[in-house]
């Protein structure tokens, strides 16, 4: 199995009602792709950080195998969610690809 996480900052230029339905938009768009991904295992977003975070947005996603992982990457409902609803609204992504 291959795990991919992510964490996002939103853009410092939101307000705090705009993050709220960007991180609502975020989780409901990608947390929809469960099910229609092949090798896509389970798929969760996080949108509630503790105090001591620095990232607003958290992904946990486990995929088959890395083949899996590189075809999310490219399938055209994963893309229109990023392109969507997180690129435009985030100022930095961190992303681990690992094996598990």
């Amino acid at each position: 199995m291959v795990k991919h996480v992510i964490l996002w900052q939103l853009k410092d230029e939101l307000s705090e009602s705009e993050k709220a339905e960007v991180k609502a938009g975020i989780k409901a768009g990608l947390e929809s792709l469960a099910g229609k991904i092949p090798g896509l295992i389970d798929i969760k977003v996080a949108v509630n950080p503790l105090a001591s975070s620095n990232a607003d947005v958290m992904l946990d996603s486990s995929f088959e195998n890395e083949e899996a992982l590189k075809g999310y990457a490219v399938h055209p409902e994963h893309v229109a969610v990023a392109d969507g609803k997180v690129r435009p609204y985030t100022k930095s992504r961190v992303c681990m690809d690992f094996s598990d």
